[in-house]
């Protein structure tokens, strides 16, 4: 026989067992994605993780970019290293940070294998090789930049973005495979155009969407792209293979990472999510105003990618003797 008392008490229990998995999914349903960007916002690395961000809301409707600039983006991926391995906490940043920083610094504060999971690649573009007005009009051509190199040592130099950065490096590589000294000037983000159309240096390499609008209205001169084809923007410039340096080819990416130990299953369901969110027609559109291109492979293909890219690397930085300050 049920007492009133052992009925309220029973039916107390049934009452809160009821309200928990409510509490669980009302929790789960508040719980904030992160997305981390080692880089400071309207840059074109942010701007492409707020487009994502938008097209995976409906997997995290709570779901924000957090940006933690500093050290070219070694803070953020030490930020992630650290986080829960749930799939709330994930980062987008480039290929340098994983594939060449890892021989550039000894310090980094992170293992790019160890630390982290892959998950997709967003979008890859290539490099544009410039020159300006401090090279003589008569020189279009790669052999004939080199050729002017090697006659004036002092004037060879070079801007990019970031020293340690794939873009350095595609530099050093030019220098050693024509044969001529090389100076490199890291300018922290897209100031080296300025002194290129200033005449104050000879040359740039940056991603195609940085210097296009420059080399569009007359300011620069392109003499090649590091991808494998021809880009579609500049079709009457060649690729840096048919130019006779099939070494300086280079692609770099934008890929999303999460914490190791995130579960298998986790890092599945953001692939499809991240895939998904880079296929709409209005995230592809605003990456061709990005002069990139979309991308997506499986966590698989992006794994075998990183690696890929950190073999390719190393001995080049190696080779090349650059000691970066820590």
């Amino acid at each position: 026989m049920i007492t009133k008392r052992r009925f309220v008490s029973l039916a107390c229990a049934g009452g809160i067992a009821a309200i928990i998995p409510d509490a669980i999914r009302m929790a789960a349903a508040e719980t904030v994605s992160r997305m981390l960007v080692g880089f400071g916002a309207g840059g074109a690395i942010d701007v492409i993780a707020r487009l994502l961000v938008e097209g995976m809301k409906h997997d995290a409707p709570s779901f924000i970019v957090e940006n933690r600039p500093g050290a070219g983006g070694r803070l953020a991926l030490g930020a992630l290293k650290n986080s829960p391995a749930d799939g709330t906490a994930m980062i987008l940043t480039p290929a340098s940070s994983v594939a060449v920083f890892p021989h550039v610094y000894k310090t980094l504060g992170y293992d790019a294998f160890k630390d982290f999971v892959p998950v997709s690649t967003v979008c890859s573009f290539p490099f544009l090789i410039t020159v300006g007005p401090m090279v003589p009009a008569d020189v279009r051509t790669m052999p004939d930049f080199a050729k002017w190199c090697a006659a004036n040592p002092k004037q060879a130099t070079y801007g990019t973005a970031a020293a340690g950065s794939m873009l350095h490096f595609t530099g050093v590589t030019l220098a050693k495979a024509a044969g001529f000294e090389f100076v490199h000037l890291p300018y922290g983000g897209p100031g080296g155009i300025q002194d290129l159309t200033g005449g104050r240096i000879a040359a740039t390499i940056y991603p195609i969407g940085t210097a296009l609008p420059h080399v569009q209205s007359g300011a620069i001169r392109a003499l090649a792209t590091t991808g494998p084809q021809r880009s579609p923007l500049l079709p009457d410039v060649p690729t840096v293979r048919e130019a006779g340096y099939p070494a300086l080819e280079a692609i770099e990416w934008f890929g999303i990472f999460v914490p190791a130990h995130t579960p298998a299953e986790t890092v599945k369901r953001l692939n499809a999510a991240i895939r998904a969110a880079v296929s709409a027609g209005s995230f592809k559109t605003a990456l061709a105003r990005l002069s990139m291109d979309p991308a997506g492979e499986t966590p698989q293909q992006f794994a075998q990618l990183v690696r890929s890219d950190f073999d390719r690397w190393g001995p080049i930085v190696r080779a090349s003797g650059f000691a970066p300050e820590d």
